[in-house]
């Protein structure tokens, strides 16, 4: 432990130094979102900007923060200042901040707020965490995301990093599975089975050779919270993951992880590599008599593949194929041997409750559901990104408070992926936790949450979900191979206006079949949207079979779009939208649709301000 102690003095060093710096210091966001949003240009310009104006300054990248709509980002630290954020960065912009704000002291373009304490914030500049989406938030597993520079193990080891392994390495492994049994911890990766359970029964299991598995198989459309912080903090899930490999004894791991992940497999090859360089990794760490290798396990981004005995077939080169249980994989997993697998998030907890305990975890949540939870809020909400609550915050909370609602009226919420359900605007004052979720119809999952407004056509919805499950089913089992594809089938009729009042009945039926025959978790879980849809958005199905209509004006056979002249300002937004020049119609004047030409992809429909562009029924015989 006596090297840790040099590399920690040292680490701290330079983290002070950095919050303390002699030259000013620019972060840039440069994760998924933010580079999808430009900082890769920011970034060159940064460095040319600075180059051409003789300004000496560091610059560091860092990931996202939480916020993507305010991509991209970056901060600015001058000596004996705060750092201060500027959002939502562009050429423009950046060549108005840099200059001016760094030698002048005023950028002509006013901060979002700062993240620090050290030295005066700029006049009416308030701190960056009470922007409405950041101050009803909790931040313990992204507590470093957005503020450290994940490629450096300095930087993490200053803000305590490590400090979790140091505390478990000195206690006995029984001892450390107590620890995470008095938090609370539930599996973060959707089931919600007890963390120190599933420890205490791989320990328990017979076999000196034992295998840890991160499960980092993100899969669900409109997830990013597993790729977020394995881009942004991957030394976190790395002692989580030392630490629950010391717990159950495993001297070999693996992360799993969907090769579509390009920068956080590279983060990971980064810090492993520095973890074995400083004895973090590889025999003896850190004098402790603990060995432990991680290899990454790129996967091929099937869907199944996040089920446990689909992902333990893909590292061992077989098909992802889930298998009957038992035996569980805590008794027979990875090559026979006693297997013990987490998500990503699970075990970048482990850190924290290895750092500050087991007690003071339990300390944040629910009775039943212990600590916090990340979610990717995405959607139709104002504020969308990645957030961290606290178990039992509320969907209103969530949506309203930190997400900013909808601009038009609120309609659903998808939980849980597309295994998940999609809750009424009756289930606003819901707590996020396990039970209440599932006495719900839906499930927690890894935490995606997609918001819908007036606009979203719950069938439809239905039908997207399915189709990728569906596409997703490794056609093992009868019930899932044939029985979503049957539903798909009548969720198509409905939304075509083929469907007759008998074929609601018959999708309801199939999705209980199908839901209670299925081997694994992919098809228990697949007729989620559909059972939840036809339960609190019936009338929706009625009105798409009875009526032939589609309230929401989404599918296209169900609808006709045309202008309403007296609303029409002929602004052109909707003409500069349509790929098909189906509109037109000089400036400031009534303009005309061509139904001929129409191919009903709504994006007049969407982008008009006006209501001007009406989504009419058509009338089937």
């Amino acid at each position: 432990m006596n090297d840790f102690l040099t590399i920690r003095e040292k680490a701290i060093r330079e983290w002070k130094g950095l919050q303390h710096p002699r030259q000013a210091v620019i972060y840039i966001g440069m994760g998924s979102c933010g580079l999808a949003s430009g900082a890769g240009k920011i970034w060159q310009m940064t460095s040319e900007i600075l180059y051409k104006k003789k300004i000496k300054a560091k610059v560091i990248n860092v990931w996202c923060i939480g916020p993507c709509y305010l991509e991209p980002l970056l901060d600015i630290q001058k000596p004996g200042s705060p750092r201060v954020s500027f959002n939502n960065v562009n050429e423009q912009k950046l060549k108005k901040i840099i200059p001016s704000y760094l030698l002048d002291g005023k950028s002509g373009i006013k901060p979002l707020g700062h993240l620090g304490s050290n030295g005066e914030a700029p006049e009416g500049i308030k701190s960056f965490w009470e922007q409405p989406m950041l101050k009803g938030q909790e931040r313990i597993v992204l507590r470093n995301c957005g503020i450290v520079d994940p490629g450096n193990m300095n930087h993490y080891i200053g803000r305590g990093g490590f400090s979790g392994l140091q505390n478990a390495l000195g206690l006995e492994p029984g001892r450390v599975i107590g620890e995470v049994k008095i938090a609370g911890l539930r599996g973060r990766g959707g089931a919600g089975f007890p963390t120190w359970k599933k420890w205490q029964l791989c320990y328990d299991a017979p076999g000196k050779k034992k295998y840890l598995i991160c499960n980092a198989d993100e899969g669900d459309p409109g997830a990013f919270m597993n790729r977020s912080l394995m881009e942004g903090d991957p030394f976190s899930l790395l002692e989580g993951m030392i630490i629950a490999a010391y717990a159950i004894q495993a001297n070999e791991s693996y992360i799993y992880i969907r090769a579509e992940y390009p920068l956080a497999i590279e983060r990971l090859k980064i810090a492993i590599a520095q973890l074995h360089k400083h004895g973090f990794l590889g025999k003896n760490i850190l004098g402790s008599g603990f060995s432990l290798d991680i290899q990454i396990k790129e996967g091929a981004g099937a869907f199944v593949c996040g089920e446990e005995t689909a992902l333990i077939a893909s590292i061992e080169g077989e098909r992802g194929m889930p298998r009957s249980r038992p035996p569980y994989p805590a008794s027979s997993g990875l090559n026979g041997h006693p297997t013990n697998i987490n998500n990503v998030e699970t075990l970048a907890t482990i850190t924290a409750i290895m750092r500050e305990g087991g007690k003071w975890f339990a300390g944040f949540g629910s009775e039943k559901s212990k600590g916090t939870k990340t979610f990717a809020l995405v959607g139709k909400v104002r504020r969308t990104g990645l957030i961290e609550v606290p178990m039992g915050t509320s969907l209103r909370e969530i949506i309203f408070d930190i997400g900013g609602g909808t601009r038009k009226e609120f309609k659903a919420v998808q939980t849980g992926g597309p295994s998940g359900g999609c809750l009424s605007k009756d289930f606003l004052d819901l707590p996020v936790d396990y039970e209440s979720l599932t006495g719900a119809g839906s499930i927690m999952g890894s935490g995606g949450l997609i918001v819908m407004d007036a606009d979203t056509c719950m069938v439809d919805v239905a039908k997207y979900f399915l189709r990728f499950t569906s596409m997703e089913s490794c056609g093992k089992c009868t019930p899932c191979r044939i029985g979503t594809k049957r539903m798909v089938e009548i969720l198509e009729k409905i939304t075509s206006g083929e469907a007759v009042p008998e074929d609601i009945k018959t999708l309801k039926d199939l999705a209980r079949t199908v839901k209670e025959g299925s081997l694994c978790g992919l098809g228990q879980t697949a007729p989620n949207p559909v059972l939840t849809t036809l339960k609190y958005f019936k009338e929706e199905y009625e009105k798409h079979v009875v009526e032939n209509r589609c309230p929401a004006a989404v599918c296209r056979d169900l609808v006709q779009y045309r202008i309403i002249k007296d609303k029409c300002t002929g602004c052109q937004r909707c003409v500069d939208v349509c790929p098909t020049g189906a509109i037109t119609g000089p400036r400031s004047e009534p303009h005309f649709l061509d139904e001929s030409k129409c191919i009903k992809c709504r994006a007049c429909y969407e982008i008009c301000r006006f209501d001007a562009i009406a989504g009419d029924a058509i009338i089937i015989e």
